[in-house]
């Protein structure tokens, strides 16, 4: 009888800790959350990967760790200023920033290869803190075992933020909002 219940008791268990599980899995973003819906879609690219394709490991912590050239056609004519987030959905703590740079000028459409991780960039621009803790880029570098996707974000907005160097990803969301005329959106993976 002991037996049977103490059965029962864990065949429950395991239930509710395999529903937590796939609850988890369902509540995982597929994506980062955009500031807000936005009705004008622009481009981005990059030469070193195709849209859902491989990251190069030279973009990588395994390689040289610099970031990537990008550049970005078909944004709104009232730009004012463009912001850049880079993130990691699928890291095991949720979002995880590895890149931020906000007041791009709005007559800068492309951020060469190994772009400084100083606070304030030469053409304009200021960079702010990735997860890493760190300013500047911050490269793919996900546990081993599943692929990441990372989804590289251009925005532009209709104002220039104002933020000093150094801020968060919140922070720069917040002040975002109701700013945003147009997005593009380029995703890259890399698994280790």
């Amino acid at each position: 009888m002991r037996g049977a219940v103490a059965g029962a008791l864990i065949a429950v268990v395991l239930a509710f800790a395999m529903l937590a599980v796939y609850v988890g899995f369902l509540q995982r973003p597929s994506a980062p959350p955009a500031p807000e819906q936005v009705a004008v879609r622009f481009e981005l690219s990059t030469p070193a990967f195709e849209n859902m394709q491989r990251i190069p490991a030279k973009y990588t912590c395994d390689g040289a760790d610099v970031s990537p050239p990008l550049s970005w056609s078909g944004y709104p004519e009232d730009t004012v200023s463009f912001v850049l987030i880079v993130e990691d959905p699928d890291a095991p703590r949720g979002i995880f920033t590895h890149w931020l740079v906000y007041d791009i000028p709005a007559d800068v459409h492309e951020l060469k290869e190994g772009v400084p991780r100083v606070e304030r960039l030469p053409s304009g621009g200021v960079q702010g803190l990735n997860d890493f803790g760190r300013i500047g880029y911050g490269g793919p570098c996900p546990p081993p075992g599943e692929q990441h996707r990372y989804f590289f974000r251009v925005y532009a907005l209709n104002v220039t933020l104002g933020l000093g160097p150094g801020a968060g990803r919140r922070e720069v969301l917040e002040a975002m909002r109701g700013h945003v005329v147009g997005e593009a959106e380029l995703v890259g993976v890399y698994s280790r």
